[in-house]
């Protein structure tokens, strides 16, 4: 049994470490500011409250979504044996009844022999090992530490993010490759006529914008506005902002576009495209019907969806070393939305990969990642190698994994190939990495079936 840990932050990632590094035979600190110290979105004093949606996305092995459960169904996750046990209808999703599942997950992580559950808040980051996970909403006190700690850039309080859209689904006989004046060809081009701007501006204008709740209000910068604010401002404003199409020549009509949608690279590898300037609180369903709109976008298969919202985050690349642990000290371990990933499964996956690696390390070995060909190794090859200069929180997607070594045209045999892929391969590393169960506390934990 080693000395105790501490685990700051009690939401899905939080608890997700605390119980497995408790299992493992650590003595674990876990604590939560919650009711100490509130916030605007939480409601009550539970562990693990879902402030969001209830649903936990997909189930379905071929959804990138889906095969993360399965990868965290692997490693024993508890937020997966809950969510089990409370789960409503839902289609192919998995939706949980959320008061009886944070009640749940309250009682389970609380009643742990080898877990004491604090309520304080946390100013300063602590001198033991520590995993760090208090999520988006994180105090003014513990941000300004962290702030300290790795520096003024490495940072941030609200995501920006423009839609991602995956290489494969454009339409490569209308896109262009080329850049402005002196620019490297590094961005694609979605040229538009005069007709098909004045269309989009107009749809654009009239589509259903998410307001969000009061503690969700996100100041505007000039430099960061959303893509229907810059519509509002004139019809023109496009033309001259992120769509001029100065420097750009359509190879199909050897002229300048009226205007250009650009879409720049996202990975090193360049399935994931993002539309630049594209930042939007547009409901999903607007993004989608007006985003395919573009030309050569009209059969898209979006990765990621735009937002503005108000949340801190790390800038991972910059402040934190491949597994998430501050460079200097490698025992400070951060998990959940404070890495950069975005969702629910997302965040509780870190939380259990965070603690693995403090395991290992007060056992005197090697962090590990999972390889990049499944979805929690592909989502932190993303997080720890996408660059510091435009870093932005990720969710799961295909478009994260390595590609397949052959092209497979056909959508669902080419992601059936993909899990079965990224199954085997997480397999392998966990024998490899000797990466073991761990031990159920709680006869009612035992899982209800494998996905």
């Amino acid at each position: 049994m080693s000395d105790k840990v501490t685990v700051v932050g009690g939401g899905l990632a939080g608890c997700e470490a605390a119980y497995r590094l408790a299992n493992l035979g650590h003595r674990v600190n876990l604590v939560e500011m919650r009711p100490v110290c509130t916030t605007e979105a939480h409601q009550t004093e539970n562990l693990a409250e879902l402030v969001c949606t209830n649903s936990f996305k997909s189930i379905d092995p071929t959804n990138a979504h889906g095969q993360l459960k399965r990868e965290m169904r692997l490693l024993e996750s508890l937020l997966l044996k809950c969510a089990d046990k409370t789960s409503v209808p839902a289609g192919s999703a998995l939706a949980v009844d959320r008061g009886l599942f944070s009640q749940m997950m309250t009682e389970i992580v609380g009643n742990h022999p080898l877990i004491r559950l604090d309520r304080e808040e946390v100013v300063d980051l602590p001198e033991t090992a520590t995993v760090v996970a208090t999520g988006p909403l994180t105090s003014d006190g513990l941000s300004s530490n962290i702030q300290e700690v790795i520096g003024e850039e490495g940072l941030s309080f609200y995501d920006a993010i423009a839609p991602i859209v995956h290489k494969d689904s454009l339409n490569l006989d209308i896109v262009f490759e080329g850049g402005r004046y002196e620019e490297k060809g590094d961005y694609l081009n979605c040229p538009m006529s005069e007709s098909e701007y004045d269309e989009f501006t107009r749809r654009l204008l009239n589509a259903d914008v998410y307001q969000g709740p009061e503690w969700d209000a996100v100041p505007y910068f000039e430099g960061c506005l959303p893509i229907e604010v810059m519509a509002s401002r004139g019809h023109e404003t496009l033309r001259f902002g992120p769509m001029k199409p100065i420097g750009l020549t359509d190879p199909r009509t050897g002229e300048r576009p009226h205007a250009v949608v650009q879409l720049r690279r996202e990975d090193r590898i360049g399935q994931m495209w993002n539309l630049v300037g594209f930042q939007t609180r547009l409901r999903v369903k607007g993004q989608e019907e007006i985003f395919r709109g573009i030309p050569g976008l009209e059969n898209c298969e979006f990765l990621r969806w735009g937002s503005i919202h108000r949340n801190t985050y790390l800038n991972f690349p910059l402040a934190l070393t491949s597994w998430g642990s501050l460079k200097a000290r490698k025992d400070v371990i951060f998990a959940g939305q404070m890495t950069g990933v975005e969702g629910y499964t997302e965040s509780a996956a870190s939380g259990i990969l965070a603690a693995i690696n403090l395991d290992r390390l007060l056992n005197g070995k090697e962090p590990v990642v999972p390889p990049s060909t499944t979805v929690l190794g592909g989502l932190y090859r993303y997080l720890g190698g996408n660059g510091s200069s435009n870093f932005q929180p990720m969710n799961s997607n295909w478009g994260l994994v390595d590609p397949l070594k052959e092209r497979i045209r056909n959508k669902k045999q080419k992601r059936q190939m993909l899990a079965k892929r990224a199954l085997e391969d997480f397999n392998s590393w966990m024998d490899a990495e000797e990466i073991l169960a761990i031990p159920s506390d709680n006869e009612r934990l035992e899982p209800v079936g494998m996905v």
